[in-house]
């Protein structure tokens, strides 16, 4: 395990705290992938990585389901 040689800042008194837990399961081949990804990058902080990645996905995803009034196609016309 590798020693922290910064000191993490406090989260503001404002900004809720993270109380909930999610647990996911990996096989070796996919946990070596995530890994390798994270050295290459260089990207320390994991459960922050995964947490962005996943939130701005469903972020994305659901501002392209958003309904909207005209189709894509009647919008291009």
């Amino acid at each position: 395990m590798r020693k922290r040689s910064k000191k993490c800042p406090k989260t503001p008194a404002g900004e809720p705290q993270r109380r909930q837990r999610m647990v996911c399961l990996m096989s070796e081949d996919e946990l070596r992938l995530v890994n390798r990804y994270l050295d290459k990058y260089k990207i320390t902080n994991k459960s922050r990585w995964l947490r962005e990645t996943v939130l701005m996905f469903i972020h994305k995803k659901m501002e392209d389901d958003y309904p909207t009034l005209f189709g894509e196609h009647d919008m291009r016309r």
